[in-house]
């Protein structure tokens, strides 16, 4: 996960943290450039080393004093030929998750989702663990003597960070550094670490940016030298001597200070950019044209489906969170209505909520539509999960309450069996292939009958000389006769209430 903000763990030697050095660096180059990716270090985890008390739960001896290593987790290269199709080589990571209810097989399907998190964000996953407990523990997330197995497991894979499948507490996360003498960052900061990579516009970047900084601002750290302060003190006493004298500002203090002004100086950014996108919106709206938002869970297919569906030509790539920012296309029905097409951002199980409002504006598109259409990935092993996911963010941004057209994507990778789990699931949904491009006529189908159809009914002629108006009517109305007569075109369709007056007031 390239240019983060490490956490390195105390040590007596140490005169101040490496995340004191990163701020400054991430600042700097905000302050000269506009935008740059902050990503700190780790938060940290909770967890509860004892099962104490009336009514606790009592696990399993070998559950409770083992980690259970994941299966399948490790992503190093086994031929070295591959390195020369491989960018840079980033972290070696392990990933470490506690899970205290559910199944096992949810627990490993969420490591291998934060497997993929990580691969995504540039890393190498070595190795995975789990364990599984009432509740993290408070201290270690692990517990100690679990925290002392993790390092040496890390000393033997030769791992310099540990990912955990949660988001730690700043507590948590620096006494586990200390026990593990790595890296620790957590599940939290690897999103964010992605999302500071796929920003592409000024928007999308200034998003993130502040997302960042809201996630780094209560986990600064400082010792030693950092928590000195500005000016002050004597000069025998390590002070500057003269004209430095006073209470001074520490270190930290500073940082945070920079932080929460850069924070400031991005919301105003981010509401600059709203009167052009609302301008767009409302012009949209003033001609009635019906809006269909994509959504899903990240790397679900909403992009190809988008591109199947509309020729768009966004960007397809098999990566967690490759579409930040959110592209709406213009396409018609089979009887020429135009409606648009908008392709979002994806959604991911424990999605941080400083991304949920930082993202708010472009998840407007999304709140603002007319039909959803909630593309599922048919070959994940946990779809279930996936839809309830995104309906949880759905429900955050207001859009709960909206048409909804379940897609089931990627279905020439499953056999019949699992297309009919996947029907008991969501009897009413669409089955599609946007690589083959198998069901994508019938999901046109479904949507343009989701569309919403235009309120009022006009039965009036048109002279010949306002083609304009019949035009507009072919474009944003729903025709249900049309003839030529003498004096003009007989049109009887429905029609925006603006639309519909200017036909009337040009009516034969």
């Amino acid at each position: 996960m390239t240019d983060t903000i490490h956490g390195t763990p105390d040590t007596e030697d140490a005169p101040h943290s490496a995340s004191d050095d990163a701020v400054e660096r991430v600042l700097a180059r905000a302050e000269s450039r506009g935008g740059a990716r902050i990503f700190g270090a780790a938060q940290a985890l909770q967890d509860d080393s004892t099962a104490q008390g009336a009514g606790e739960q009592h696990w399993d001896v070998e559950d409770r004093h083992a980690l259970r290593r994941v299966p399948s987790l490790s992503t190093e290269l086994e031929d070295v030929t591959e390195v020369e199709n491989r960018e840079i080589r980033l972290e070696n990571v392990v990933l470490v998750g506690v899970y205290t209810q559910g199944s096992l097989d949810d627990a490993e399907n969420s490591l291998h989702e934060l497997a993929a998190l990580a691969e995504t964000a540039g890393a190498v996953v070595l190795d995975g663990v789990l364990q599984r407990r009432p509740h993290p523990d408070p201290a270690t997330y692990l517990g100690k003597g679990k925290a002392e197995e993790l390092r040496g497991l890390v000393a033997a894979c030769g791992a310099d960070t540990v990912v955990a499948d949660t988001e730690l507490a700043p507590s948590q996360r620096r006494a586990l550094e200390d026990v593990v003498k790595v890296k620790v960052v957590d599940r939290t900061a690897v999103i964010l670490d992605i999302f500071a990579q796929h920003a592409k516009t000024r928007e999308g970047k200034a998003q993130v940016e502040l997302a960042q900084l809201e996630y780094l601002l209560p986990r600064l750290r400082g010792w030693g030298d950092s928590m000195s302060r500005q000016a002050g003190g004597q000069v025998g006493a390590g002070g500057a001597g003269m004209g430095s004298r006073g209470p001074g500002e520490t270190k930290i203090e500073l940082d945070r200070r920079r932080i929460r002004t850069r924070m400031a100086l991005l919301r105003r950014q981010i509401k600059g950019f709203a009167p052009a996108r609302d301008a767009k919106r409302s012009e949209r709206k003033r001609h009635t044209i019906p809006s269909v938002a994509i959504a899903g869970y990240t790397n679900a297919g909403k992009s190809s489906l988008l591109n199947r569906l509309t020729a768009a030509g966004v960007l397809v790539e098999n990566a967690l969170f490759a579409t930040l920012d959110s592209t709406v296309r213009r396409t018609q029905t089979a009887d020429g209505r135009v409606f648009t097409f908008a392709d979002t951002v994806g959604f991911v199980r424990n999605l941080p909520h400083q991304l949920v409002e930082a993202f708010r504006s472009t998840l407007e598109e999304v709140a603002d539509a007319d039909v959803i259409v909630h593309v599922v990935d048919a070959n994940h092993p946990d779809p279930a999960g996936q839809i309830q996911t995104v309906r949880d963010v759905l429900g955050d941004v207001g859009a709960r309450d909206l048409p909804e057209i379940v897609v089931f994507n990627k279905v020439d990778l499953v056999d019949e069996s699992t297309r009919l789990v996947l029907h008991g699931l969501e009897p009413r949904a669409v089955f599609v292939s946007s690589h083959t491009g198998e069901g994508i006529e019938e999901l046109r189908r479904v949507v343009e009958e989701a569309l919403p159809v235009p309120a009022v009914e006009v039965s009036l002629v048109v002279p010949y000389s306002r083609g304009d108006l019949v035009s507009a009517v072919h474009e944003h109305g729903h025709i249900i006769e049309r003839r030529h007569e003498a004096d003009g075109t007989f049109i009887r369709a429905r029609v925006a209430p603006s639309l519909a007056a200017e036909l009337e007031a040009a009516a034969v």
